[in-house]
């Protein structure tokens, strides 16, 4: 994120490319929070190995991952033009 926001600054980044990198970020933060705070329910309400909570656990995490692939593809469309 520290990284993005040096890159932004470098290459002057319009306001609209700003807000979408700004956006996707804040959705990675958000799905990070909500996998954290599903995974402490869980362990609350599932102390023991259970497969439900497995599954669970795994389907927030993979929340995270597609927020994470989402927040690549736009800082690609942004960066890419402005790098070649």
């Amino acid at each position: 994120m520290v990284f993005v926001i040096i890159m932004g600054w470098y290459y002057q980044l319009s306001s609209q490319e700003w807000l979408w990198l700004i956006t996707v970020i804040s959705v990675v933060l958000i799905a990070e929070l909500i996998n954290t705070s599903i995974e402490v329910l869980t362990d609350l309400v599932s102390p023991g190995y259970h497969v439900k909570a497995g599954i669970v656990k795994d389907l927030s995490a993979a929340s995270v991952l597609l927020a994470s692939l989402l927040a690549i593809i736009t800082g690609l469309i942004i960066f890419i033009p402005k790098i070649l």
